[in-house]
């Protein structure tokens, strides 16, 4: 089972993790906090402070269209946001 899916990368999570060092990872939905620290640990070389995760929900969307009305739903996800102890970084940028 993969725990890590991907990295989230915007504006308020890169200025999160240069204020309060913590990083942000949209992980398995089946993953608990003690998976998800085993995880960022091996993978990146780091020790984990702390380990904060929320679910979401998909949300359902219509569209409005010339033939018709379309509908569906969004993803649902398991978001966890790490927090690193003094001293240690993530660095996303450095594989581009």
């Amino acid at each position: 089972m993969s725990i890590l899916l991907k990295p989230i990368v915007t504006e308020k999570m890169t200025s999160l993790g240069q204020e309060m060092n913590r990083y942000s990872f949209i992980v398995d939905k089946r993953a608990n906090k003690i998976q998800i620290k085993k995880a960022v640990e091996e993978l990146y070389d780091v020790s984990v402070a702390s380990v904060n995760t929320m679910r979401y929900g998909g949300k359902r969307k219509m569209r409005y269209t010339r033939t018709g009305i379309i509908s569906g739903k969004t993803k649902s996800y398991k978001k966890a946001i790490i927090t690193l102890i003094e001293g240690d970084t993530i660095d996303f940028y450095s594989n581009i």
